[in-house]
């Protein structure tokens, strides 16, 4: 069970049956989906494999199961957003990127996550959202360097990361 803040045995128990329910987030992450890249007690950080428009893409996830940032203590979401801005930086550092995406939406998965996406300006989806319409053809070139690239930016996301 995860420290709720306030709003009492309400929310305690909207909580508890969450985290009874089946989550795709709460197992084992699927090492053909994502690949960890590292792991505390409270969160870890996954790169998603399995979005070939956007290779350049992180998870930052709580472990426990908890819905909405507002389920955490003030100290564990200071934490967590500790762990999303320290991504963000690696990724911004590491690989330049035009611009950074940071989401936390949780409609299809209510597990708390956040979403930290590199973003370039000839992107497939530029300027829409990575979920929203396709606006052209990936540029091929621009992919397959940036793909060479990731393994070294998870390897500084964890030192960033283990060296709190």
């Amino acid at each position: 069970m995860i420290a709720v803040g306030g709003n009492g045995s309400k929310r305690v128990a909207a909580v508890e049956a969450l985290s009874t329910t089946a989550c795709a987030l709460c197992g084992l992450d699927d090492d053909k989906a994502v690949h960890l890249v590292a792991r505390s007690r409270d969160w870890r950080v996954v790169r998603v494999l399995d979005n070939t428009d956007h290779p350049a893409f992180w998870r930052v996830i709580w472990n426990e199961h908890a819905a909405e940032l507002t389920d955490l203590v003030p100290e564990q979401r200071s934490a967590l957003m500790q762990v999303v801005c320290k991504v963000e930086a690696v990724v911004r550092r590491e690989l330049q990127p035009h611009k950074v995406n940071l989401a936390s939406l949780g409609n299809l998965v209510p597990h708390l996550h956040w979403h930290v996406i590199a973003r370039w300006s000839d992107d497939p989806h530029f300027p829409q959202p990575i979920w929203g319409e396709r606006q052209r053809d990936p540029a091929m070139a621009h992919q397959m360097r940036l793909e060479v690239g990731l393994p070294r930016v998870d390897r500084a996301i964890q030192a960033d990361l283990m060296n709190r």
